[in-house]
């Protein structure tokens, strides 16, 4: 296996191919890995609806969703989180802040449109009426619950959640084969989504569900937050902008927590450790 000094060396190359693709190619290999995450939370759905006690329902998402980033890294896909870790080679000045900058916008674009189209198909295919609507009944449950936390929670859990994703990103690359690869980079996502920790990506699709699925199952989109007429970070009510509250109670504050955790913390990191005594 390579080592983690040996890693820190190969991402600077891998970053530095990342940042030459043509922005065509980032987009569609965004769109991939955006649909890749999606079926694996799709899967760890159903593979938890209605099982008790709800630690083991949590156990049994956290099994299944790592699937989808074992498809990005092996099928080959562009993904926003483990991106961040473009900070390396950035610092290494093998690529330009308007390269990582391009990559970035141009990734996390892809990666919305693959999320969406999947959760319009699942939606779309009644796949949520698995369960007589107990399906249904979670995608809506879970966007409430994403979208009703505190910005400074789902902040902190972007954090964590992208340093697992990173460091899975990161063991991925000690594996010389692909049996090695997988079970690298399963056990940090796993723990991810057990703690519940949040991935922007996988809220691309999570939160979308679940509020298609209000419309199309009647579902009301309402939480205890609006009943206590309260209203969002943006000072619009949940129930009337669902979209908007998707998007700025939740989905910007876990990419910036994602960037922190992901290029910050293990990026910058791992450059202090193993690449800095080399310039």
């Amino acid at each position: 296996m390579n080592t983690p000094s040996e890693i820190a060396r190969i991402y600077v190359d891998v970053g530095f191919g990342k940042a030459k693709l043509p922005r065509w190619k980032m987009f569609v290999l965004g769109i991939f890995a955006g649909a890749f995450i999606a079926f694996g939370a799709a899967g760890s759905a159903v593979a938890s609806c209605g099982v008790q006690p709800p630690a083991v329902a949590r156990l049994l998402s956290a099994l299944v969703f790592p699937i989808g980033l074992m498809l990005v890294l092996c099928a080959g896909g562009e993904l926003f989180t483990g991106n961040s870790l473009l900070l390396v080679p950035l610092i290494e000045k093998r690529i330009t802040m308007a390269g990582m900058l391009s990559n970035w916008i141009t990734v996390y674009l892809g990666n919305f449109v693959g999320s969406m189209l999947v959760s319009l198909a699942v939606v779309g295919s009644h796949t949520l009426s698995l369960y007589g609507g107990d399906l249904a009944r979670l995608a809506v449950n879970t966007a409430i619950a994403k979208v009703s936390m505190p910005f400074s929670d789902v902040l902190i859990r972007g954090i964590l959640c992208n340093i697992m994703v990173c460091l899975s990103v990161w063991v991925g690359f000690a594996a010389k084969d692909l049996i090695s690869k997988i079970a690298g980079l399963y056990l940090p996502v796993f723990l991810f989504v057990l703690c519940g920790f949040e991935h922007c990506v996988a809220n691309m699709y999570f939160i979308p569900t679940g509020i298609l699925a209000s419309y199309m199952y009647h579902i009301p989109f309402v939480t205890e937050v609006v009943r206590g007429s309260t209203t969002s970070l943006t000072g619009i009510p949940l129930e009337n902008f669902a979209w908007l509250s998707f998007l700025f109670n939740n989905l910007l504050p876990a990419t910036i927590g994602n960037i922190i955790g992901g290029g910050l913390a293990v990026g910058c990191g791992y450059w202090f450790v193993y690449l800095q005594d080399s310039n």
